[in-house]
C-alpha cells in the first residue's frame, strides 16, 4: 500500500524548501510568519512541545526534523508514536514529543505556505540528562607507603563536574577535582572512604563511595607495669594498633603463656590483650614481654607484674622496649616458640 500522489508531491516540496534558496527564513522580529521560540531546553524523560505561531494566511503546514516530515497539517507522517500533534488552530501550530531522549536533540523546522511564497522557522530542541556515575574503582587494600589511584567516569548533559572528597572524622574536604585522584605514599591516617561527586545543575548529584584499606605492621599503643599483691587478682594489659588486626602473644623468659594454665586467663581482642592472673604467687611476678604481630611485622613491649615493696620503672603508661620487623625476618618469639613447645612455669 503506497502513499497517495499528492502527499509525495508534497514531501519533495517540503524538502526541496531547505535546498533551494527561494525558501526564505523568518527573522527575529519578522512581522511575518512562521513564528517558533529559539530554543526549547527539556530533561530526559520529559515531554517537548514545539509551538509555530500562524494566522488566515497560511495554506499549508508543516514540521520537520531535519529533512525527515513528522506533520503536514493534520496528517502524521512520522512512525514515532512519542511524536504527537498538540494545536492545529488559524494561530497555532504545535506539536509535542513525548519521553524525549538525547537522539531527539537537535533543529526542528516549521514551514508554511502563503501566498506561494514559502516561509520558515527553525527551533533547537535541547535535552538535558542528569549525572550518572557510569564507572568507579572498588573498594581496595593496600600496604601502607603504596601509591593509590582512584577513578569515578561520569556521563549527563551538560557535561557532570566530577569531584572527590576524603569523608573522615577529622577532615571533610575535597581532595580532587577531577575524575581521577591520585595518592602518593599513601599512610594509615589516609584510610577511609572517598566519596565521589557528578554534578551538572540538571538534577542532584549522583555520589558514590570507594573503601580504602591501609595495612601496616602492628605498633603497640599502651603497656603498663603493673602492681598487685600475694594471693589477689593481678592484670596486665597490652594495647596494639594494626591493620589487618594483630594477633598477641605473652612471653615470661622463653616460655610462652599457655591460655590452659591454671589461674591465669589470657584474653585477645581485636586491638586490646589482657593477662589475668586470678591469685598471684610468688612465681607470677617478673617480666613479661607482649607481642603483637601480622603479616606485615611484630611489635613488642615489656611490662612488669610486682608485688609490695618491689623496685620497679613504675607505670609510665610507656612500653619498655619497641621494635617492628618485616615478614622477611623471623620474628624471634616465633622462634622460641616453635623450640620451645608450650609449658607452664
Amino acid at each position: 500500500m503506497g502513499f497517495a500522489p499528492w502527499r509525495w508531491l508534497l514531501a519533495l516540496c517540503l524538502r526541496l524548501l531547505f535546498l533551494v534558496p527561494a525558501g526564505v527564513p523568518v527573522r527575529s522580529g519578522d512581522a511575518g510568519f512562521p513564528k517558533a521560540m529559539d530554543n526549547v531546553t527539556v530533561r530526559q524523560g520529559e515531554s517537548a512541545i514545539l509551538r509555530c505561531t500562524v494566522d488566515s494566511r497560511v495554506t499549508r503546514v508543516a514540521w520537520l526534523n531535519r529533512s525527515t516530515i513528522l506533520y503536514t497539517g493534520n496528517d502524521k507522517w512520522s512512525i514515532d508514536p512519542r511524536v504527537v500533534l498538540l494545536a492545529y488552530t488559524k494561530s497555532q501550530y504545535s506539536i509535542e514529543i513525548q519521553n524525549v531522549d538525547i537522539y531527539d536533540e537537535g533543529p526542528y523546522t516549521c514551514s508554511v505556505q502563503t501566498d506561494n511564497h514559502p516561509k520558515t522557522s527553525r527551533v533547537h530542541l535541547i535535552v538535558q540528562v542528569p549525572p550518572r556515575i557510569v564507572e568507579i574503582s572498588s573498594d581496595i587494600a593496600v600496604n601502607e607507603g603504596s601509591n593509590v589511584s582512584l577513578t569515578c567516569i561520569a556521563g549527563g548533559r551538560p557535561e557532570p563536574v566530577v569531584n572527590w572528597r576524603y569523608l573522615s572524622p577529622k577532615a571533610h574536604g575535597f581532595v580532587s577535582e577531577d575524575e581521577y585522584l591520585e595518592i602518593t605514599g599513601i599512610t594509615r591516617e589516609q584510610s577511609g572512604q572517598y566519596e565521589c561527586s557528578a554534578a551538572n545543575d540538571v538534577s542532584a548529584p549522583d555520589v558514590r563511595r570507594v573503601q580504602v584499606t591501609v595495612n601496616y605492621a602492628p605498633y603497640i599503643l599502651d603497656a603498663q607495669n603493673i602492681g598487685a599483691p600475694l594471693g589477689h587478682k593481678g592484670i596486665l594489659q597490652c594495647q596494639a594498633s594494626a591493620m589487618p588486626a594483630a594477633d598477641f602473644y605473652w612471653y615470661k623468659e622463653d616460655k610462652r603463656l599457655s591460655e590452659s594454665r591454671r589461674r591465669v586467663k589470657v584474653e585477645n581482642r581485636e586491638a586490646l590483650s589482657r593477662v589475668t592472673f586470678f591469685n598471684v604467687s610468688e612465681q607470677d611476678y617478673g617480666n613479661y614481654t607482649c607481642v603483637a604481630m601480622n603479616r606485615l611485622g611484630h611489635s613488642n613491649a615489656s611490662v612488669i607484674l610486682y608485688g609490695p615493696g618491689a623496685v620497679h620503672d613504675g607505670n609510665s603508661g610507656s612500653p619498655q622496649c619497641l621494635y617492628h620487623a618485616p615478614l622477611s625476618i623471623l620474628p624471634f618469639f616465633t622462634l622460641l616458640s616453635l623450640l620451645f613447645p608450650l609449658a607452664e612455669f
